[in-house]
């Protein structure tokens, strides 16, 4: 038998050999390959609102919404400057657009969704139908769909995009294409997905063809209203206070078939337990204040700020005088549906 090689130059004149051959030793890289436990580049980070919106205004000084097709500023993890993405597989970046634009019209392989930061009055059209923002509404495109936005209105507004552009990117999947016209034609009146697919009925006929929610726009007020609910008949979860998902009416699946979007209300003077899961997540605060510790790092958080949670990582809020709610998104209907996702509740 021969006997194991003892001699790292040896080792590495026949690593450098057989990497002209386009080879490379399985046993360098196991570890990484196949950790015990996840492991990410990502790191916990919060961007304050406060402290990121003037450079979000001076970027519609710069540049028009019709000359950027989007006009957003990128939240890039910091530990993976460069990528243009907050965790491996999830893009995210504050949208402006001012009274009088029109971001053009186009379509993509890439599934986005929108949750209104500031401003009310914008719209975003898909595939024929235009809806209204206000704050807090949660607005989906899916994956091919015609989309683009105005805003008729008298101020700026401003959302969260969310998108799986790493996820397609892996893949080698993305296709986009321009609509000839900057908007696309009107052709269904505002709130007709909401009359068709929103309240408990499906057209007799109905056919699900792209696997998203036919229903893209969903209302803050109802979803504020499920949740004051919830929380006067339902006790409070010990690390999530009560959280609730997003979801396509036609299957009780999750809205969209890359992204799961949650909403979550966490009550005043809550100290939570400690959890986590294997989707990294991105939160975005639409009221109160409080702190979310991190792996061990604390970071105080306010309206309209946004952090994200990497993979694995155990986290926990606290709040102390004011009621909260987040609104969240990750990649976890990919994970459940390759049968990947992981949790756990720590004690």
């Amino acid at each position: 038998m021969n006997q194991p090689v003892d001699n790292r130059a040896a080792r590495d004149d026949y690593y450098r050999r057989i990497g002209t051959q386009g080879m490379t030793p399985l046993w360098e890289a196991m570890s990484a390959l196949v950790p015990e436990t996840p492991r990410t580049p990502c790191v916990p980070h919060l961007w304050h609102y406060d402290a990121v919106r003037p450079a979000l205004m001076e970027s519609g000084t710069l540049i028009t919404a019709r000359e950027a097709v989007r006009r957003v500023l990128i939240l890039e993890n910091p530990g993976m400057p460069g990528s243009s993405s907050i965790t491996q597989s999830l893009y995210a970046g504050l949208q402006l657009i001012l009274p009088g634009e029109v971001a053009p019209s186009h379509r993509h392989t890439q599934t986005a969704l929108r949750l209104i930061v500031e401003g009310e009055g914008a719209y975003t059209a898909v595939d024929g139908e235009r809806a209204t923002m206000h704050a807090g509404d949660f607005i989906i495109t899916p994956s091919w769909t015609w989309h683009d936005h105005g805003n008729p209105a008298e101020v700026p507004v401003v959302w969260l995009d969310g998108l799986d552009i790493p996820l397609v990117r892996f893949f080698d999947c993305g296709f986009a294409e321009n609509h000839p016209a900057e908007s696309q034609p009107v052709t269904r009146p505002e709130g007709d997905a909401q009359a068709r697919y929103g309240a408990n009925l499906l057209p007799v006929d109905f056919r699900s063809t792209r696997g998203a929610s036919p229903v893209f726009a969903y209302p803050y007020a109802r979803s504020r209203e499920a949740l004051h609910r919830l929380s006067k008949g339902q006790e409070v979860d010990a690390a999530h206070g009560h959280r609730m998902q997003f979801i396509n009416p036609t299957t009780g699946g999750p809205a969209m078939p890359t992204m799961g979007a949650f909403v979550q209300w966490i009550p005043a003077g809550f100290s939570g337990n400690a959890y986590r899961s294997t989707d990294g997540t991105v939160f975005q605060v639409i009221e109160g204040r409080g702190a979310v510790e991190i792996a061990g790092r604390r970071f105080d958080f306010g309206p309209r700020d946004t952090f994200v949670v990497p993979s694995w990582m155990p986290y926990r809020f606290v709040t102390q005088g004011d009621e909260t709610v987040l609104f969240s998104f990750s990649d976890r209907p990919v994970q459940q549906a390759l049968h990947l996702w992981r949790e756990e509740r720590i004690a």
